[in-house]
Formats: structure tokens, sequence, C-alpha cells
């Protein structure tokens, strides 16, 4: 049986360049489908481009609408090819609406000097010493994570925090290998900040969601289906508008990837 988020971002080739999709009730969310869906559909339609060159490096969403349910189609254009560079605007239309826009780049990497000047948290308990999490808040696609809390869980109980920082082991629910576009999922199933740091619910709505690739496909076949280490925390609330960063971790001590996305609020 094909797994939920298999289903929600499989694309059906038009003709080079252009798909189409729908979205899945697996991955509903407040208003629309969960975002890290919408950013993994628009990097599959590159990744299944028959023109591709290399691995994806960076994608960038910007969320122009939310969603609705049904058919959607995505464009996608790779603008520029080097050597060993690939550029990508990609668009993501409803009955001809514009609902999301993306740029991407991929690469072909090559192997260098490299050296971590961010390392992973020490001194964690494991995924499997901890247990998942209940959450509270019946949305759909939080059921499609098994999330194992170190701290930073979601509580709705009026007791503003000092911080929003979470520490937690993620994976698909059910289990599913790690491929680029699970990890670009992944990146945005960190619960919004400001619900951490105030404790209660509010309109919120990402903006802009930016992932860094630090993995390559080895690293990823390597990783499996095991939890990775998700660490997440806002920088700023200001008139409406709040950033938050995370970094994804692989449980041998890699960093993933690296997130940083634009949210609304609303009090």
């Amino acid at each position: 049986m094909q797994h939920a988020l298999d289903t929600a971002i499989e694309l059906e080739s038009l003709e080079a360049g252009r798909f189409v999709g729908a979205t899945s009730p697996s991955y509903a969310n407040m208003v629309g489908p969960f975002g890290g869906t919408t950013s993994a559909v628009l990097l599959k339609a590159a990744l299944q481009h028959p023109d591709v060159l290399g691995a994806p490096i960076s994608l960038t969403v910007n969320f122009a609408s939310p969603l609705v349910d049904g058919s959607f189609e995505i464009v996608a254009n790779p603008v520029r090819t080097n050597r060993s560079t690939q550029h990508w605007i990609l668009q993501l239309t409803q009955g001809g609406i514009v609902a999301a826009t993306a740029t991407a780049v991929f690469a072909v990497r090559r192997e260098t000097w490299s050296a971590p000047e961010v390392l992973m948290p020490s001194d964690l308990p494991s995924a499997l010493d901890l247990i998942c999490t209940p959450v509270e808040v019946s949305l759909p696609w939080v059921h499609c994570y098994d999330m194992r809390f170190v701290n930073g869980e979601m509580r709705f109980d009026g007791q503003e925090q000092s911080n929003s920082n979470s520490q937690l082991w993620v994976r698909d629910e059910p289990p599913r290998p790690l491929d680029f576009a699970s990890l670009a999922a992944i990146c945005d199933c960190f619960f919004p900040r400001i619900f951490i740091r105030r404790r209660v619910l509010a309109p919120i709505g990402t903006v802009s969601l930016t992932t860094y690739f630090h993995a390559d496909a080895a690293m990823l076949t390597a990783q499996g289906d095991r939890h990775v280490l998700g660490c997440a925390r806002a920088v700023n609330y200001r008139n409406g508008y709040y950033d938050q960063s995370a970094e994804v971790w692989g449980d041998g001590g890699q960093l993933l990837a690296s997130t940083h996305q634009i949210v609304y609020f609303r009090d």
C-alpha cells in the first residue's frame, strides 16, 4: 500500500514541466493542507522533471493563498542550468489562480573540505526512550507524524513562556524512508512558535518558508525510516509577523537540513 505522504505528493506529468496533483485529506490543516506537503510537492515537481540536474540544496516557498481541497497544477521551469548548479522557478495554481510560488537550487555536490560550526545537541534521551507525545490539537496532518518531545511541547494553558524553544524526535507515521521530499515536509512540522511561547491559539499563516538541504542522497538513505531530531525556536515577534528557525539532525549527528520561515499572526 502506498504511504499517505506519497499519495499527497503524487504528480501526473501532463507535458515536460507541467504536472497535476491533488490535496490529501490525510494532511489537512486548520486552513487548507499542511504547508509541508505543499513544499514537498513543489520540490517533487522539480525532482520529477526530465531535465533535473543533481539534488536540491535550497527551496523557498511563498504561500500566496491557502489551497482549497481538490486538484492543482504545477509548472516547473529550470530557468538556468550551469555545469554543477540548476535554478528553478515553480508555480502552483488552482483554477488558474496562483496559490504558491517557489524557487529552488539544485547542485551536483563534490567532495571538499567540510566542517560543522553547529553541533547536534548532546545528552538527550533517544527517540526510543520517549513515547509519542499527545498533541492538544486534532488536525489530520499531526497524526501523520510520530513526535516525541524532549522539551517545548505544545500546551494551551495560557501560561506565557520566556521562549519557544523545542527539541523533539520526529518521523513519518507510519515509518517511511527519508528522502528529499519527506525531509522538506518534516522541515515544516514544527508547531507555530507563537503557540509554544504564549500557549494560546491564534490565527497564523506561514508567508514564506526556506529550507536548506545539507544532506545528500546517501545520507538520507543511511538514515532510513528512523526518527530525526528537530530543534526549533523563534527570533522575533513584531507587528503581526514573526520568524522561526529550525535544524533537522540525523540520529548519527549529521545536520540534514536547516529551515527558516516568516509567519503572519493576529492577536
